[in-house]
């Protein structure tokens, strides 16, 4: 089942994310948020009482959240731009997310996240040009390749057909394909506006199928590539009404084959189809549960679970794609 095209096209910002529209068999639900605001505030008292009998201690809660992957709404690693640090919600019950702390590493401009197979986690660091490989046990955290020369780094994804791991080279206007190891195997595109030739690509995406689905950011559009790189279609232009782009930042694909594109000027996440047909639009601005505040990253899990960093919100908002039939 899709979101179908037209019933769904332009939904009223002032309704729920939950409204299901007449015409359709699925729709979008919110979930839940991190951190829990109650569950935050019984942090906070603890965090007061334990200052009380022993001491200061440093606790760190989410400022700027830029990307994330998840298994499931309890298990989340995501990347803290604003700490300069990786956090992780993993089967917790206090809804706080944990600080992966790092003594000798700050991370001082995080981009991009992907997870391996078996847990292991790969993020970019645009300032440093580097990739770092995260154990399955986030206690270790080293560089993917020495050796590896980047420029500006940001988007990052694993593809499940090919087992290559593809990044988004932004000063470079175009993407590196590299080998488990981090070894360039080829690089795709120029700068440019024509098909395959890109201006400040930044996020993007692999589906099961093995298309990828690149932000193509400053030409205010999607490109979709099949898994060799070769160009398949293109949608978007830059605009400032629904279905068009002003600021796109993080993409994801359901498992319909539904394309989400988080805009940071909209405030809100537009849903696309393969032919470019905007589909239907959540969120607004704002700071209460499905509104956002310049949301940058997004991720869509294997049950259609769909989690959005609401980067100036200083929170993760998830919510899930409800089939009907």
């Amino acid at each position: 089942m899709v979101l179908c095209a037209g019933s769904v096209l332009a939904r009223n910002p002032h309704d729920s994310a939950d409204t299901k529209h007449a015409g359709t068999d699925a729709y979008i639900t919110w979930v839940n948020q991190y951190p829990i605001p109650q569950a935050a505030h019984k942090h906070a008292v603890l965090h007061r009482l334990l200052k009380m009998f022993i001491g200061e201690r440093k606790e760190l809660s989410l400022k700027r959240p830029v990307a994330l992957v998840a298994t499931d709404p309890h298990t989340i690693t995501l990347l803290d731009q604003g700490n300069q640090t990786v956090f992780d919600i993993a089967g917790t019950e206090s809804g706080v997310p944990r600080c992966i702390r790092k003594k000798e590493q700050a991370f001082s401009s995080l981009a991009g996240i992907c997870s391996l197979p078996g847990g292991t986690i790969l993020f970019t660091d645009s300032r440093q040009n580097k990739i770092f490989r995260m154990s399955a046990d986030r206690r270790h955290i080293r560089p993917l390749n020495d050796s590896l020369v980047l420029q500006q780094p940001t988007g990052i994804a694993w593809s499940p057909v090919t087992g290559e791991i593809w990044v988004t080279e932004t000063a470079a206007h175009s993407i590196s394909v590299l080998d488990s190891a981090g070894r360039r195997l080829r690089t795709i595109g120029k700068r440019g506006g024509d098909t395959a030739e890109f201006n400040f690509p930044t996020s993007l995406s692999i589906g099961q199928d093995g298309d990828v689905y690149v932000v193509d950011a400053m030409n205010f559009r999607v490109q979709v590539l099949d898994k060799n790189g070769n160009f398949i279609s293109v949608f978007g232009e830059a605009g400032d009404a629904s279905g068009y782009m002003a600021r796109p930042k993080g993409i994801a694909t359901d498992s319909y084959g539904n394309i989400y594109v988080s805009d940071a000027l909209f405030h809100a996440v537009q849903i696309f189809n393969r032919k470019g047909d905007l589909l239907y639009t959540f969120g607004r601005q704002g700071t209460e549960k499905e509104e956002f505040w310049m949301p940058e990253g997004i991720y869509i899990d294997s049950r259609n679970y769909i989690y959005v960093a609401d980067t100036y919100n200083s929170r993760i908002q998830v919510f899930q794609l409800i089939n009907g039939g």
